[in-house]
């Protein structure tokens, strides 16, 4: 037995000794009265430390231990009880000398100990000796798991050319036997896979890294075995393993290496600034931003050709700075360089990370376009420049070297070409007509130059034609001056500030001058005093004004400019002398000034409004009455007359007999009734009233209302004798008189003249106005 089952057994000792019952001075015949006497018992329970050790299989009980009290004395009288976890199951015990046994095989890690309780009875008074004791029965371990790496397989980076004893990661396998017990689970870890590049610790499962050179360029992916055995690897141990994969990351340890030494591109001297005339590539072994690299040109030729990086492809492109001419330069030949974007310093003294190529680049002729001289003309004409005046020269030529005629001409479509004209042969630009400053300062003109062999190659140039000044335009008033001046005004009293413009343009800026004309200064009620900024006052040089004498004054103003030649204007000042109150109110004064010159007192203005105003009143009554006229004689609004209709053989009154039949009666729409209320007249009869007015009797609209009156009244007694009712178109074919209905005839208007009707008097006045009226509206 080793040292350390040794040290169990001594703790387990430790732990039961207490429970064991202690030794009585008495003799057996007493032991019925044990745990009845109120004394001091002390207890005697002895036995060996208990332990059962898991796995084990067998057909019959296995010895665990044995219990014993000093009180048994082996002549059978005591009996042992076993109570607690798996008693009578997994444990039994001899009830005659104590002994324990396990029936079961026993497993630690699912349970670790057993608690159990122990008992002596006195077989014969079935009562017991020793008080319940309670004891643990321990399940020794044995190997019987092997380990587990639960986190693998593993994954791990480490930096490419790392140092030696770079640590890369650490694996750890679990084995689920008693680590306080033996070497069961004791593991010892070893490498089965990758040497000599990676090597593991033995007790931690470290994994480190051997190899310093160790490049991703070349291999970056490495796969490591890792073993672990518990037993600290002695003989029957159990192993497992798991598998590492480890991979090396990137570092900028490679310098960029263009493909070519030497690159050969091409570009037309037509091509536009911007073009791409070509593409270089480096390689670089690293990856992601390591391998990322700025392309530059060096020399001169970086004002010609200018190099982009494609961040996505890494190529360096080269693009057309300024525009090349096949007939100045044929060939470029540049230097690209190339350079690593990001670089990592450990590495530098090792080579440059950096490398160069040469670009040879041929231009390629093409028929260009006439160029001009200049990017564009600025040009000065005088204003008073006669037509035919030259205005300037613009000149270009073919950049090809057959050097091609050219021929000039100004943009149609504009009205410039009516000013301006241009010798197609040399670029001579003249005048048209007289230039105006005033109307126009500047002109800006397009003029085209085409080669004479090829006209689709046409260039363009602006010229800016600005007509110069002369001075054309003598100064004058702003605008007009409304002066006026107060009957009481005083000598020497400012009665108007004036100023002047001029549309010419002065370089130095307008100066004007003013001053009374030489007819005025002599006897002038005013002065003219020149403020010599541009401005001048009005002074009176008496006092005293009346306008009885003198209403109004017209005062001659000289105004000069500076322009050369200068020039000068007599602009005359109207000031109207008016009746001023003590706080001098102009807009009085302007009325009474308007009063004056019309020569009316105020009194007199106020009766001519008042005429004015009774006059318009007039005028606008006549309008509407003549509108009331002109409205038709049958509209609904306007007829109110009531038309009489008799029998011809009755010989009533006449026009004078008021007791016919009211026909406005058979335009009301509602007829109220004493007893029994007429029907009313619908819209469409309503309507087919006013239709009847113009078709005349004849009509089945004039009959069909006709018939539904005549119902009407025959079946209402209680309404007045509207039966009385005739109509013309019912009269008969034998009257002589024949028919003046004005509801309708048997001939239409076309055949009938109702002229003779104006001749009857005023008496028919009305009637042949209407049939007039009528008539000429068919017509």
């Amino acid at each position: 037995m080793n040292c350390s089952t040794l040290l169990s057994l001594v703790l387990m000792l430790v732990q039961l000794w207490p429970c064991s019952p202690s030794t009585q001075n008495h003799s057996p015949q007493n032991t019925d009265q044990s745990f009845t006497a109120v004394r001091r018992v002390k207890r005697g329970w002895v036995w060996e430390p208990l332990f059962a050790t898991e796995e084990q299989t067998s057909m019959v009980p296995v010895y665990v231990g044995q219990l014993k009290s000093d009180l048994d004395k082996q002549d059978g009288n005591l009996k042992y009880i076993l109570i607690g976890e798996g008693a009578g199951s997994i444990f039994i015990i001899d009830e005659n000398n104590g002994k324990i046994y396990v029936t079961q095989k026993l497993d630690r890690e699912k349970k670790p100990f057993y608690t159990l309780r122990a008992q002596a009875i006195n077989r014969s008074t079935q009562l017991p000796v020793e008080p319940e004791s309670e004891f643990i029965i321990k399940v020794r371990d044995v190997n019987d798991h092997e380990p587990q790496f639960l986190d693998g397989p593993y994954v791990a980076t480490v930096p490419e050319m790392s140092p030696e004893g770079t640590s890369v990661t650490q694996v750890t396998a679990t084995d689920g036997d008693d680590p306080s017990y033996g070497n069961s689970a004791r593991l010892l870890y070893s490498l089965i896979q990758g040497q000599p590049y990676f090597s593991v610790e033995p007790k931690t499962g470290r994994v480190i890294r051997m190899a310093s050179q160790m490049d991703r360029e070349t291999k970056d992916q490495y796969l490591v075995i890792i073993q672990a055995k518990d037993m600290v690897g002695q003989a029957g141990a159990f192993s497992a393993t798991a598998t590492v994969t480890i991979n090396l990351s990137d570092i900028n340890d490679n310098p960029p290496k263009f493909q070519q030494r030497l690159y050969y591109m091409n570009v037309s001297e037509e091509a536009p600034v911007g073009t791409t005339v070509g593409k270089v590539f480096a390689e670089d072994s690293d990856i992601g931003e390591n391998a990322a690299m700025n392309y530059f040109i060096e020399g001169d030729s970086s004002d010609v050709f200018d190099i982009i990086t494609n961040n996505e492809t890494q190529e360096g492109i080269i693009l057309l700075k300024k525009r090349v001419d096949y007939e100045s330069k044929r060939r470029y030949s540049i230097q690209a360089k190339v350079v690593n974007r990001y670089i990592d310093d450990r590495f530098l003294n090792e080579e440059p990370f950096e490398d160069k190529t040469l670009v040879k680049i041929n231009v390629e002729d093409a028929d260009e376009p006439p160029v001009f001289t200049l990017e564009n003309y600025v040009m000065e004409v005088a204003e008073a420049a006669v037509s035919g005046s030259l205005v300037g020269i613009v000149t270009a030529r073919d950049p090809d070297n057959d050097d091609c005629p050219v021929r000039y001409s100004i943009v149609h479509g504009t009205h410039l070409k009516r000013l301006f004209s241009i010798n197609e042969h040399n670029g001579t630009i003249i005048t048209t007509k007289p230039l105006d400053r005033e109307i126009a300062s500047w002109h800006n003109i397009t003029v085209t130059a085409t080669e004479t062999r090829n006209l689709e190659k046409v260039s363009e140039v602006n010229v800016y034609i600005q007509v110069l000044d002369v001075n054309d335009h003598a100064p004058e008033f702003p605008k007009y001056y409304e002066t006026f001046v107060c009957e009481n005004a005083v000598s020497g009293q400012l009665i108007q500030s004036i100023s002047a413009v001029d549309q010419d343009d002065s370089a130095e800026g307008h100066h004007f001058y003013f001053s009374l004309a030489q007819e005025a200064s002599n006897n002038s009620r005013f002065i003219v005093k020149d403020n010599q900024d541009n401005t001048a006052g009005i002074f009176t040089a008496k006092s005293g004004f009346r306008r009885q004498e003198q209403f109004s004054f017209y005062l001659p103003i000289l105004i000069l400019d500076n322009g050369t030649p200068p020039l000068t204007s007599t602009n005359t000042l109207t000031i109207t002398v008016c009746d001023c109150d003590t706080e001098v109110n102009t807009l009085y004064c302007r009325y009474g000034a308007f009063m004056y010159a019309m020569g009316l007192s105020t009194e007199a203005l106020v009766a001519v409004l008042a005429c004015t105003l009774i006059l318009l009143v007039f005028f606008l009554a006549i309008v509407a009455i003549r509108q009331q006229r002109n409205k038709s004689p049958f509209s609904e609004k306007m007829e109110e007359f009531r038309e009489n209709i008799v029998r011809y053989d009755d010989e009533g009154g006449g026009e004078e007999d008021t007791e016919a039949f009211d026909i406005s009666a058979l335009r009301t729409r509602t007829v109220m009734r004493m007893h029994k209320p007429r029907k009313k007249v619908t819209t469409e009869i309503h309507s087919l009233y006013r239709q009847s007015l113009q078709v005349g009797p004849d009509s089945a609209i004039f009959r069909q209302f006709i018939s539904e009156k005549l119902e009407e009244a025959n079946t209402d007694p209680s309404a007045p004798p509207y039966d009385s009712l005739q109509t013309y178109a019912f009269e008969g074919t034998g009257s002589l008189a024949g028919s003046l209905s004005s509801l309708g005839s048997n001939m239409s208007d076309m055949d009938q003249s109702y002229d003779y009707l104006t001749d009857w008097g005023p008496h028919f006045k009305q009637l042949a106005g209407m049939y007039t009226s009528h008539r000429s509206v068919g017509d």
